[in-house]
Formats: C-alpha cells, sequence, structure tokens
C-alpha cells in the first residue's frame, strides 16, 4: 500500500483565468501529479491520440459506463459526451498518486458526490477584474471576437459558483498563485484520511503504552 492516498485536485476557473497555465506548472514541480483523460464520443481531430488526448467510444459504450457507475463525472456538450473514467482516478489515487481535473463546478460538483469525493481537493481560480479577463482572452490570439464574447457571457455563471469550492484564489500574479496551490496540496496530502498507515501506528503506540504498565 502506498504512504498515502493520492487526492483529486479539481481545478476550475472562467476561461482566460490562468487555470491551464498553472496545471503546466503544477505537473512540472510534480510530474507525478496526472492529468485526468478523459472520455469522449466525439470523433478523434488530426493529431490527437486515443488514450493520450482522450479515450474515444462509442456513445453506447459511454452510456452503459455510466449506467454501470464507471464515470466519475459527465456532461453532454455540443451533440457529444465527455467524461472522468473511474477506473484510471480510482487506481492512481490508490497508489498514491494525485490526479487534476480541468473541469467546471458541474462537473466538480458530481465528482464530490462520488464514492471518491473524501479525496477531493476543490480550487477555484478568479481574475482580479473582468476587464483584465477580457485581455487574457484578447492576448492569446486563440479566438475570433464572437468566440470571446461567447466566453465572457459564460464567465460569470461558472464565477457564480465559486462558494462551492473547497478554496479560492484571485489569480493576479502567476508566481503568487502557483505558490499558493504548492501549499494547498501539500497541506491537503497531510490530511488524516490521506494517511492510510496512520491506523497501525497508532495502534502500534498503544501496544507499546500498554507494554509499560
Amino acid at each position: 500500500m502506498a504512504d498515502r492516498r493520492g487526492l483529486l485536485i479539481i481545478l476550475s476557473s472562467p476561461s482566460g483565468a490562468g487555470k491551464s497555465t498553472l496545471a503546466k506548472r503544477l505537473r512540472s514541480w510534480d510530474p507525478s501529479i496526472e492529468f485526468s483523460v478523459s472520455a469522449t464520443t466525439r470523433n478523434p481531430r488530426p493529431g490527437e491520440t486515443d488514450g493520450q488526448d482522450y479515450h474515444f467510444i462509442t456513445t453506447d459504450a459511454f452510456k452503459t459506463a455510466v449506467s454501470e457507475g464507471n464515470m466519475l463525472e459527465h456532461a453532454h456538450v455540443f451533440g457529444n459526451f465527455y467524461g472522468s473514467p473511474k477506473g484510471p482516478v480510482k487506481a492512481a489515487i490508490d497508489g498514491g498518486r494525485d490526479v487534476l481535473f480541468d473541469i467546471d463546478w458541474q462537473g466538480a460538483q458530481q465528482i464530490r458526490n462520488s464514492d471518491l469525493g473524501q479525496h477531493t481537493l476543490s480550487i477555484f481560480l478568479l481574475p482580479p477584474s473582468i476587464g483584465e479577463l477580457r485581455r487574457r482572452l484578447e492576448s492569446r490570439a486563440q479566438d475570433d471576437a464572437a468566440t470571446i464574447t461567447r466566453r465572457m457571457e459564460k464567465s460569470w455563471d461558472e464565477i457564480s459558483h465559486w462558494g462551492s469550492y473547497d478554496h479560492v484564489l484571485i489569480n493576479d500574479n502567476l508566481d503568487t498563485t502557483e505558490l499558493q496551490l504548492k501549499t494547498i496540496i501539500t497541506a491537503t496530502r497531510l490530511r488524516r484520511i490521506q494517511q492510510p498507515h496512520l491506523m497501525d501506528h497508532v495502534r502500534g503506540l498503544q501496544s507499546e503504552f500498554e507494554d509499560l504498565s
């Protein structure tokens, strides 16, 4: 058995708040943190690899996995299903490895309500201002004006659920936020429930104490 149980680290934010950059920094800090590879019913795009970018499965297989309780969370988006397979995540945390989820508040809620929810650490990233959020989206030069407008319209719905997360950070400085994330993760790894050997250690202390009497 591993020295500790892994964490299900949920990182959520509106688009443009720095989530992807910080997720990469966390992986650089601790390469043992795994990204959760989602399953989807959509077709692979050019350059995507099955099992690395997504698990590409049929709609029937996806629905079966949901009905059998093998998806930690799932959603129907633009005509396709997306979800987080439970098996690989459970194997990782049982092996003492953390799994990082880049999902929205609905997925976060489903995972917290699952039978692995007690091992969840959820963190929401807020932008310093709405103006700064738009500036970041525009500076990425990845989306056209219409897409940026849609992302901005969606951002408030996402921000409105900040209160359901364990920790909320205002990302006005990437280096500061990165340090805060590392501190939160390090501390949460020491939660009692994440340390399966504590009970045996306490029993050993009790036995030693009884031997003294």
